[in-house]
């Protein structure tokens, strides 16, 4: 029997770009759609402004020039498996789904795909895809316009950045384990800014090389980084300004820079103590609910703490926020211990008058916080100068009249600054160091009088 003979392939197909514009546009063909499959395209395939009135569909092909549709108008647009270096279509208008859906696709200074002020009735598929730029530009797309979302899954990879301000994305971004590669770490390598968006879903092992940049973005419901890695420099997220129904933050491992979420506003914020970084930028953040990071309330309530002691500076407003949320929760003592360490590092950053006012405030009344305190000092200075005065013996100030000398009493009184107890005005002392324990009862006594009121006008005005 002769052995098989080898199978050869088959000569690939090729057709002028001219030609495939020319059947494209071809009035005679009617609704029936362009499709062009396993074939060379040879030069620039230019639909600049063009009308296209059909279904075009490429599969499988490979061009030598770019595929331009600046300013076009077409129905849905499919390009999948192919190369080409650059898919320029700027302000086009697309009727249905853009699909470049496992090609790879090359380009320039304008970005390998380009879609600045583009409109697009469908969605973005670019599953698969894998996009390259001289220029570090891979999709340009600021101003996009769309009625679906931007799918970028199963295995999308980009070698430059993603350019998305401005986008209007009802469907949301969808970059499920997709991987953005930068030349250097510090570049920004997504850019989201003031971008509407459905959802952000950068989770399920994405890794961004560089920065990613949401600022003032406004995300109807998720913004998940759920097990991806961002290895940006400097900020690795900057969210300064964005508002979020559910933000989560549960990176794979710790971002290689810091987390910016000044002034940003989150309805439901999930995260992991393990994969905090700092610095944090919590300043201005507010949301509504905190995903609880321990078992206990108690060692919650640590590990926020901790969280906060994350920012590169003293904010007062995020551990404001952070002790509103527990008294929202009902845990008011988690409340106060925020705000307890709040006035602490507060009483840091003053001058040595102001510092040395805080810590008589704090051993005194707790700031306000541990209003007992003060019960505490009451007892222990009564004892003190009970004792004190039962071993001496004053002099009456108008012999044989009043109430007879009681120790206790006289201690109490001269710490009431306000009515009294019959017992100050009716004695004094003709030795000096008791009477200067007397005199300093007195001041003691309006010390916590006044830091109690201070504590209790504080907790009143709180509630």
């Amino acid at each position: 029997m002769p052995p098989p003979v080898p199978s050869t392939p088959a000569p690939e197909r090729s057709v002028d770009a001219a030609v495939v514009r020319r059947d494209i546009l071809d009035a005679d063909a009617g609704p029936d759609p362009y499709v062009l499959r396993d074939a060379r395209v040879r030069g620039a395939l230019a639909l600049d402004g063009a009308e296209i009135k059909r279904l075009v569909r490429f599969e499988g092909c490979r061009f030598d020039g770019p595929m331009t549709l600046e300013g076009a108008s077409t129905l849905a647009f499919t390009v999948t498996e192919c190369e080409l270096p650059g898919f320029v279509a700027p302000t086009a208008q697309i009727g249905g789904r853009l699909d470049l859906r496992r090609s790879t696709i090359s380009g320039g200074r304008r970005g390998a795909v380009n879609l600045v002020h583009t409109h697009i009735a469908g969605g973005l598929r670019l599953d698969g895809a894998h996009l390259t730029s001289s220029e570090s530009i891979a999709l340009n797309a600021g101003g996009l316009v769309m009625q679906g979302g931007v799918f970028c899954d199963n295995g999308f990879v980009a070698h430059g950045q993603v350019l998305l301000p401005g986008a209007e994305l009802p469907g949301g971004i969808w970059l499920r384990g997709a991987r953005i590669v930068m030349p250097e770490p510090d570049m920004v390598a997504f850019n989201g800014d003031n971008v509407r968006a459905s959802t952000v879903r950068m989770q399920e092992g994405c890794r961004v090389d560089g920065r990613v940049r949401l600022r003032g973005a406004r995300i109807d419901d998720l913004l998940s980084f759920n097990g991806a890695e961002l290895l940006g420099v400097g900020s690795s997220l900057m969210c300064v300004g964005m508002q979020v129904e559910a933000l989560d933050l549960r990176f794979a491992r710790p971002p290689a820079g810091g987390v910016n979420l000044r002034n940003a506003r989150a309805t439901r914020i999930q995260d992991r103590p393990d994969t905090w970084h700092r610095p944090l930028g919590l300043d201005g953040l507010t949301y509504d609910w905190l995903e609880l990071t321990a078992g206990s309330q108690h060692d919650d309530t640590t590990n926020r703490l901790d969280w906060l002691r994350h920012q590169p500076v003293f904010a007062p407003q995020s551990y404001e926020q952070l002790a509103a949320h527990y008294r929202r929760l009902g845990h008011d003592d988690e409340a106060r211990r925020v705000l307890l360490v709040r006035e602490r590092k507060r009483r840091r950053a003053q001058r040595p008058l102001g510092r040395a006012w805080g810590l008589l405030l704090e051993v005194t009344v707790g700031y306000g916080y541990r209003p007992w305190i003060a019960g505490i000092w009451l007892a222990l200075l009564t004892l003190l100068g009970s004792l004190v005065f039962h071993a001496h013996t004053p002099v009456a100030n108008k012999p044989g009249e009043g109430a007879p000398f009681n120790p206790v009493a006289y201690t109490l009184d001269l710490m009431i600054p306000v009515g009294g107890l019959g017992q100050r005005d009716g004695w004094h002392w003709d030795q000096v160091g008791v009477q200067a324990l007397a005199y300093g009862l007195i001041a003691i006594g309006w010390i916590l009088t006044t830091t109690v009121v201070a504590g209790l006008t504080r907790t009143l005005s709180r509630n």
